[in-house]
Order: C-alpha cells, then sequence, then structure tokens
C-alpha cells in the first residue's frame, strides 16, 4: 500500500525540481560525449554503479545504514529495474540513431504517461483537466523549444523511437512504485535502487558487451562519465526521491519539461550563447503547462 501524498508543490519542492532539471539536462549531452568510446550497456552500469557506490559511502559516513530484509530490497530490485536499466539502456541505445534533443522529446512524454497510469494505479493522483492540459502545454512547448526541424526526423530509426517512448513509460511506472519507499530517507532509497541496478546489469555487459574490458577510454570519456554518475544520478536521485516523497509521481515527472529550459539558461548565462524566439515561446507553453499541474492558479479563479 502506498503512502497518500500531499500533492501541493511548496517553495522547497519547485527549488529541488528545478536544480534536478539542471543536474538531468547536461546527462543526454554526457551521455552523447561518454557513448563515442563505450557501448550503451556498458555505459549504463559504470554510471549506475559509481552512483551507487558514491551514495553507499556517505550513507555510512553519515550514520545511516541500508536495510537487510529480503522483502526491501526486493521492491529496490523492482524500482532499478523501472527507473535505471530499462529507461537508461533503451534511451542511451536510441541515442546512437537518432538526435540527443529528439530523445528529449519523447522523453517529455513522461508526465503524460504518468498522469494516465497514476489515474489507475493511485488513490489520490487522479485525472484532473489541468493537469491533462498542463502536459499537452509542456510537451508543445519542449517540441517548439527544442525545434521543428528535429520534428522532420519522426519516423526515421523508428525502432530507436519507440525505445526511447517505452523508457518514458517505464519512468511513469518507476514514478508511482517509488511511492513505497516515502518512509525511508531518500538518499537510502537512492543507494538501494542503483546497487539493485548494478548487480542487474553487471552480468548482462559481460554477456552481451565483452569487449567493454578491453576499452581504454580517454580522459573526456573518463569526465563525461564521472558527471554522469555523481551528479546527473546520484545527485539527482537523492532530489528524485525527495521531490517524489512530498510531492507525488505526477508533480515530480515535471522535469522533464524543465530539463531543455534549463540546458537553454545554462548556454545563455555560462556560454554566452543567444536565445531564440521559439525558445520564448516554447519556454512559455512549458510556463503554461507547469502553471495548470501545478493548480492553485485555478483554485484561485475558481473562489
Amino acid at each position: 500500500m502506498t503512502q497518500k501524498i500531499d500533492l501541493k508543490m511548496g517553495r522547497e519542492a519547485w527549488v529541488m525540481l528545478i536544480v534536478l532539471s539542471i543536474v538531468w539536462g547536461g546527462s543526454f549531452f554526457l551521455a552523447e560525449v561518454a557513448l563515442r568510446q563505450l557501448p550503451p550497456l556498458t555505459l549504463v552500469l559504470v554510471r549506475v554503479g559509481l552512483a551507487a557506490g558514491a551514495l553507499i559511502l556517505f550513507t555510512y559516513v553519515s550514520g545511516l545504514r541500508l536495510p537487510k530484509d529480503i522483502k526491501t530490497w526486493r521492491c529496490y530490485f523492482i524500482m532499478g529495474l523501472l527507473n535505471n536499466c530499462i529507461p537508461f539502456s533503451l534511451i542511451f541505445w536510441g541515442q546512437l540513431t537518432i538526435a540527443s534533443g529528439l530523445a528529449a522529446i519523447f522523453n517529455a512524454t513522461t508526465p503524460l504517461f504518468t498522469v494516465v497510469l497514476a489515474h489507475f494505479l493511485t488513490r489520490d493522483e487522479k485525472l484532473t483537466f489541468p493537469r491533462i492540459a498542463g502536459v499537452i502545454f509542456g510537451i508543445i512547448g519542449v517540441a517548439v523549444m527544442i525545434g521543428p526541424e528535429l520534428l522532420g526526423d519522426l519516423g526515421t530509426n523508428v525502432i530507436a523511437q519507440l525505445a526511447v517512448l517505452v523508457a518514458a513509460i517505464s519512468y511513469g511506472f518507476a514514478g508511482i512504485y517509488g511511492r513505497r519507499f516515502a518512509s525511508q530517507p531518500p538518499v537510502i532509497t537512492a543507494a538501494g535502487q542503483l546497487s539493485a541496478s548494478s548487480i542487474i546489469l553487471l552480468p548482462i555487459v559481460v554477456v552481451m558487451e565483452p569487449e567493454t574490458f578491453l576499452i581504454m577510454p580517454d580522459m573526456i570519456t573518463i569526465s563525461a562519465v564521472i558527471a554522469l554518475a555523481l551528479l546527473s544520478t546520484a545527485l539527482a536521485y537523492v532530489l528524485y526521491f525527495r521531490i517524489l516523497k512530498v510531492a507525488g509521481a505526477t508533480n515530480l515527472l515535471l522535469v522533464t519539461f524543465l530539463i531543455p529550459v534549463s540546458a537553454i539558461a545554462l548556454g545563455v548565462l555560462v556560454l554566452g550563447e543567444q536565445i531564440e524566439t521559439l525558445q520564448i515561446v516554447g519556454m512559455a507553453f512549458i510556463a503554461l503547462g507547469l502553471i495548470a499541474m501545478d493548480g492553485r492558479l485555478f483554485a484561485w479563479v475558481r473562489k
């Protein structure tokens, strides 16, 4: 039985969601860099393995301990499969043949699947008009921001595109399943699911990508993998489970709308890039989607 959650997005949840969008926003780029030398399953294993090691070390230094009962670890293995092994593998494999921008558009459908799944699988995250409207506005905004030229690639590399879409569905199931960990410290849940993911992936990589053990990656690849593991995975999942605990699965997965916004904002602030009109229009659609999903403006208008 999952715990009933207060679905209001307070200031703390919004700040964590924005930070999560920033650390996850760089994951598509970092993955593209690492995939130049590493096979996709190997990259997933190294990503989750390094992140698990870092979180286990942090857990024990903090005086916390991972649970030892079989029931909890069975849940970690299911969560790791839904939230790491399946979606990471499918997205990285898909990125071998489709652009990262197109992958981000498909990834942005995650809240749509989550809203529908949560309606049937939970008691307190039911379908409402504001939620549906918010998801539609958000997906339009992401597509507009990334650029209409990428939509011209729809229909080519169909299998790779379907793989990323299945990854989005898997994320939706994971967001709902993860509600059962609400009573645990987020760092414990993150360490547990990443450890379980590493155990699942190790024998798969040994069998399917044995050439991995002969690869000597350069420093650029190593740096990308370390950043992907520590920032886009270890830190990201601590934030993930904290937001899931306080705001629910549907609100948590709004992060997929904010990821391209964060990427563009970082480009403007750090690299001095110019913002384009389409990007501003896309941000406006995403803002409308977030306002609709938040629900408080609609409630105020009704009053």
